[in-house]
């Protein structure tokens, strides 16, 4: 397993062969396969760690953007930004509403190490603007998602959610996976090396 020094660890599945392996565990494809299709792969994948030198707090926000090879100047896409040498772009919200992120747990997550914060229904809405998201914070109930090792936090990369800082000493790893099927957009291509769409040689 990589080591990752600043919390989060970016093209993980081209970097590291176990997190590869990881990602074509068959239950995981076959969750995706039902929910977006036969087509759906592995388009983003990204390591993070909290730990007391890489401890961070995630405000509350949503997914807009995403990672792809090249840039194309195509209608509805943009602005783009490149982020450890990856472009990436917000694309319309139809594109994320096709999108769905998985979180494997490697380690115990727990209230103390700064969980994933959820406020259920929001990824419906499209993209939330300033007024909207404040509307959002105050009315509706957070859910903390817990984890052992080994579960699967499932969302959509609209759905706002935050975390807090971690109070405890541990590391918490989880491999950060999004799924989708197709392409963005005709031309564009996702970032991720990943191809093998068969789910019939997973573990």
């Amino acid at each position: 397993m990589p080591t990752v020094t600043t919390g989060g660890l970016r093209n993980a599945l081209a970097i590291s062969e176990p997190l590869a392996i990881l990602s074509r565990t068959t239950a995981l494809r076959l969750l995706a396969h039902q929910i977006l299709g036969n087509d759906a792969r592995v388009t983003r994948a990204i390591l993070f760690d909290k730990t007391p030198g890489a401890n961070w707090r995630i405000p509350w926000h949503q997914d807009t953007t995403i990672a792809v090879r090249e840039r194309r100047d195509i209608a509805g896409f943009g602005p783009w930004s490149a982020k450890d040498g990856v472009l990436h772009v917000r694309p319309p919200a139809s594109v994320l509403e096709r999108v769905l992120t998985f979180q494997l747990h490697l380690d115990p997550c727990i209230e103390s190490n700064g969980p994933l914060i959820v406020l259920p229904g929001t990824h419906r809405s499209g993209y939330l603007g300033e007024s909207a998201s404040r509307a959002c914070i105050s009315e509706i109930m957070p859910v903390t998602c817990t984890a052992d090792v080994g579960d699967v936090v499932a969302f959509r990369p609209l759905l706002m959610h935050s975390s807090h800082k971690a109070v405890s000493a541990t590391h918490r790893r989880v491999l950060h996976l999004e799924f989708a099927a197709g392409n963005p957009a005709e031309g564009l291509e996702w970032n991720e090396g990943d191809r093998d769409d068969s789910v019939s040689g997973g573990r």
